[in-house]
């Protein structure tokens, strides 16, 4: 599905800011919105800070794109969405990447009680330090 399609196919208007954030999100996950400002204005050289603020809020809620929020970073987004996968933080230097789906014993990801929550996800962030990080200290 091209990414005309998606937008259309979420009820959102096809528009040059918004397919300019997919492509900048395109095979760079975990961007932050500054990140993605800056591939932005390489082919929209006009586009201001809050359209792309814009387009991120409207792309996350429909779905579209993923926002991530690590403790003491800033928010990041990605386009893969859809299933439940996590992250891996690195303390040093902020790179964020991916990992699957955990399951087993630690940590939990069946919780001991919902409080009658009908819940949908699980959000783990493992914290540590990248190899360059670990090489460089």
């Amino acid at each position: 599905m091209t990414d005309t399609d998606l937008l259309r196919d979420r009820g959102l208007r096809v528009t040059a800011p918004r397919l300019a954030v997919l492509d900048a999100l395109e095979g760079h996950a975990h961007l932050d919105a500054d990140e993605v400002l800056g591939r932005v204005r390489t082919t929209l050289p006009g586009v201001s800070v809050q359209a792309v603020y814009d387009v991120l809020h409207a792309l996350t809620g429909a779905g579209i794109l993923r926002r991530i929020e690590p403790a003491g970073h800033p928010a990041r987004y990605e386009r893969r969405v859809g299933d439940n996968h996590h992250h891996v933080v690195c303390r040093g230097c902020g790179a964020v990447d991916d990992v699957d789906c955990v399951v087993g014993h630690a940590p939990c990801l069946v919780p001991s009680s919902t409080s009658g929550f009908a819940v949908e996800a699980a959000e783990v962030t493992f914290w540590g330090l990248c190899p360059a990080c670990r090489q460089a200290g």
